[in-house]
């Protein structure tokens, strides 16, 4: 690792209540909660900790969230209105004790509700879902960033044409909740070429993509909007994304970004490939970067 970037985001004083939007790396399987083979020890220590760090990030307990993961698609949006969601544990070939990692939060069918009428709003179509349970894009990161479990949750699906423009305007469509004292997510993997980690082309293809999609968080919002809409047209693009699913949570919290700044708040090597957090709107506390 080299040089170590401090960045300090002051407290919306024009706007106390208005939640940030934040995407997030969510590993690679149960990673957190097993010792680590497929590579170093330590490969997933330091995401780890920034993500037991989020709670000080953000500063604010927020009334409820809203997660959408790249592991749950639908041909419409599917907005989850269980109660009391089990966890889906879609994770294969990993020890027998991450299959009984508990996340017990609540659902929310009130919040369900309200998305339902902004999708509407929206021109959004979507259906409701009661049955299928948080996945592990949802409930392994969370069990550090909200280990008690006990703030509501409500998990959005994907639509499963992976339309970039689309999922950006699904996240504006979401993006009153922010002020609603509602919390987006978005959890997938900036990187995330599952045949290329821990290879020389993980190592350049991630660097030069990771280096394209910073400068597209923190452009003014209409170049950022812009940029990820066409995001096939970035250096490395289908090197990093052969398919997009993973980058996709991104595009739907930049939609809920409306008009905020965006910034880099994570950045580390991963399995030999680069990777990172990014987030829109206040923060609460001094965010370090680290620059491999």
């Amino acid at each position: 690792m080299g040089s170590t970037v401090h960045m300090m985001t002051e407290p919306n004083k024009t706007d106390p209540q208005r939640m940030p939007a934040v995407f997030v790396p969510h590993g690679g399987g149960p990673c957190f909660f097993m010792d680590w083979t497929m590579g170093p020890a330590d490969t997933w220590d330091r995401l780890a900790a920034f993500l037991r760090s989020f709670n000080d990030l953000i500063g604010v307990r927020p009334d409820a969230i809203v997660v959408v993961s790249g592991h749950h698609e639908g041909d419409l949006v599917e907005i989850n209105n269980a109660v009391a969601p089990p966890l889906l544990f879609d994770y294969y070939g990993f020890p027998a004790h991450t299959y009984e990692l508990s996340y017990p939060a609540p659902g929310s069918v009130t919040l369900a509700q309200r998305i339902g009428e902004l999708l509407d709003t929206g021109g959004i179509a979507h259906r409701y879902d009661s049955t299928r349970g948080f996945d592990h894009g949802v409930f392994v990161p969370f069990l550090l960033m909200y280990p008690d479990a006990d703030i509501p949750i409500v998990q959005v699906s994907l639509r499963s044409d992976l339309n970039a423009k689309f999922h950006l305007e699904l996240g504006a469509a979401l993006a009153p909740l922010r002020d609603e004292g509602i919390l987006i997510i978005g959890s997938g993997l900036s990187y995330h070429n599952m045949r290329a980690f821990m290879t020389p082309q993980a190592a350049q293809s991630s660097r030069v993509f990771d280096n394209w999609l910073s400068s597209a968080t923190t452009a003014a919002p209409p170049q950022r909007r812009a940029m990820l809409a066409n995001w096939e047209k970035a250096p490395a693009a289908r090197a990093a994304h052969p398919r997009e699913e993973h980058l996709l949570p991104l595009m739907v919290v930049a939609g809920a970004a409306e008009n905020d700044p965006g910034q880099q708040i994570f950045v580390g090597e991963i399995m030999g490939a680069t990777v990172s957090a990014h987030a829109f709107g206040k923060l609460a506390t001094t965010v370090e970067t680290n620059i491999p």
